[in-house]
């Protein structure tokens, strides 16, 4: 007997994924709980096991399409078990409304906004609830109707009950932006969506190879994958949320450098490779434990301080970065806080991150120096207010009683969000950041 594939639900707030990669195709045999699809939502990207044992039988729902929960997107069934074709379509509940069918509009993309400057279109025509009725919807088309300033009512909506999906609000974007001959979101959003992270701890990796030029061509154009549209979008959103202001510190990186010499020996008794990033994330607990406002967010009017320091960490992957959390740092000691940073970092990695792995951060470290930079300014993560920029560690000769002598430095950055931090209290913080990672190691 067949057993239909559906897409999880990665997350209580999650109502739609993308299917990124198929990782078996129609006719390979699959074991339970085998790899078999990766996806990607608004939280997190992860590979789906298969749900039984058998052969593929069916795929439904194809690479690069985005559909709702519970969507059966593929099914699985025993050897030389024929194929039935697609599930039927659920039918729409019979107490909702009826909505007048929309007059079609005809959809000017980017190609042709360009071979046909001269053409005009008519503006998509906003569809209003009947009867002021709820409009549902992910976080994430809230997110994007944010950003572009759209109201979700007016966008048609066509998942079940009348759910906005994120399809739907790109495609209200792309008319409306048909409409003036401007660029499409994506391309809009290109430009502020370079990342605003490295990985702490990855060694570098080898520079991808550049676009192949065809010849007579003088640009490639390429579609962003669904990692990089999506940092594009956060991206966008913090900017247009939080007004950045920066202040940068430099620190003697001489203790924590002789401190981690000795302890490595320890660390690695226990299987644990000792990096500098457990020295910062103990450094910036003790700060955020002075300094409260840096560990907090922005409700409207309202300033929200939270109890945990859960401290996101920006890993860099293939294809973009992601921020998964440790969370409950301050419970931690150093042992606790490498093990689990270095957990998350693996998990990270290999896709097997689960959508509670990248919530509720609190505060943010992203390792801009880990290929050489001597700082950089990140973009804060949103809800949060602050974020650290951690630069490379570079020997550098600096005046000592009186006396030039060579110590390793670091430059540390604090992205913060002027609408609550003040100049004084960031410095302050900063303040008591460097003087923890200064201070004489016993």
């Amino acid at each position: 007997m067949s057993v239909d594939v559906i897409m999880p639900q990665m997350g209580e707030s999650i109502a739609e994924g993308t299917m990124v990669k198929w990782l078996k195709k129609v006719g390979d045999r699959v074991q339970r709980d085998e790899p078999l699809f990766e996806i990607s939502t608004d939280k997190v990207d992860a590979e789906i096991p298969s749900p039984a044992e058998g052969i593929l039988l069916e795929i439904f729902v194809k690479e690069g399409e985005t559909v709702e929960i519970n969507t059966v997107v593929g099914r699985i069934g025993a050897e030389g078990e024929k194929p039935v074709g697609p599930p039927a379509q659920a039918e729409a509940p019979a107490e909702a409304p009826a909505e007048p069918a929309p007059t079609a509009t005809p959809v000017t993309t980017a190609a042709q906004a360009e071979a046909a400057p001269a053409a005009t279109t008519a503006a998509p025509t906003p569809v209003a609830r009947p009867g002021g009725a709820p409009v549902k919807s992910s976080p994430v088309v809230q997110n994007i109707a944010a950003e572009h300033g759209i109201d979700v009512s007016l966008v048609e909506g066509t998942g079940a009950g009348g759910r906005v999906t994120k399809k739907d609000i790109l495609r209200y974007i792309e008319q409306s932006a048909g409409v003036a001959g401007a660029p499409t979101p994506a391309q809009a959003a290109a430009p502020a969506a370079a990342p605003a992270a490295v990985p702490p701890t990855a060694p570098p990796a080898t520079a991808p190879s550049g676009p192949v030029f065809p010849s007579g061509q003088n640009e490639v154009r390429e579609e962003m994958n669904i990692m990089r549209k999506k940092i594009a979008e956060h991206m966008v959103m913090s900017k247009h949320t939080s007004p950045h202001v920066y202040s940068i510190f430099e620190i003697d990186m001489s203790n924590v450098v002789a401190r981690r010499n000795a302890l490595k020996p320890e660390f690695a008794a226990e299987g644990v490779k000792l990096t500098f990033l457990s020295f910062f994330m103990e450094a910036i607990i003790r700060g955020i434990k002075e300094y409260p406002i840096i560990n907090s967010s922005v409700d409207g009017d309202v300033i929200v301080y939270k109890k945990d320091v859960n401290i996101g960490v920006a890993v860099a992957l293939e294809n973009g970065l992601i921020v998964p959390v440790v969370k409950h740092a301050d419970q931690m000691n150093l042992l606790g806080l490498a093990k689990g940073a270095a957990d998350l970092a693996d998990r990270a990695r290999t896709k097997r991150l689960m959508p509670d792995d990248v919530q509720d951060g609190t505060f943010t470290i992203t390792n801009v120096g880990v290929f050489g930079s001597v700082f950089g300014l990140p973009i804060i993560n949103q809800p949060q207010v602050a974020i650290l920029g951690i630069g490379t560690i570079v020997k550098r000769p600096v005046v000592v009683d009186d006396m030039i002598a060579i110590r390793p430095i670091a430059h540390l950055s604090l992205s913060y969000d002027h609408r609550i931090v003040d100049g004084a209290d960031a410095s302050r913080f900063m303040s008591t950041v460097k003087n923890e990672l200064e201070k004489p190691f016993a």
